[in-house]
């Protein structure tokens, strides 16, 4: 979830298996919906349509992204930060983290071998 904000599936009402055109549908009915331009004549109404048009951006961009989507079901979102969070991680991070963690032992049980010196992870077929 969001910095303790609602379930990302739920803002636009969706299932956890939900398909890259559903979720692309919902977000686009909600935006025309909610986006606050459609909503500038009514004062309290207009700063709803502004929270929930937020929310619904948020949601769509973690969503529609697939690495960001897995993330996000995996439960670490949180550990990427926002864009303008400069203490978050990147994907890059996680994945080095993940690779310290395993034991070097292990590394070739999995077929993957980590180049320490150029941080990257490179998958090699074992044999």
């Amino acid at each position: 979830m969001s910095n303790g904000g609602p379930c990302y599936y739920s803002v636009p009402g969706l299932h956890k298996q939900a398909s890259a055109t559903e979720i692309r549908d919902a977000y686009l009915k909600l935006a025309l919906k909610w986006h606050p331009d459609r909503c500038m004549k009514d004062p309290v109404v207009a700063e709803e349509a502004k929270w929930r048009f937020q929310q619904i951006q948020e949601a769509y961009s973690v969503l529609s992204d697939k690495e960001k989507k897995t993330i996000y079901d995996a439960g670490l979102l949180g550990l990427l930060g926002d864009d303008n969070d400069e203490e978050g991680y990147s994907l890059e991070d996680l994945q080095g983290l993940l690779m310290d963690m395993i034991a070097d032992d292990q590394k070739i049980d999995f077929g993957l071998k980590w180049d320490a010196s150029q941080s990257t992870m490179k998958r090699t077929r074992v044999i």
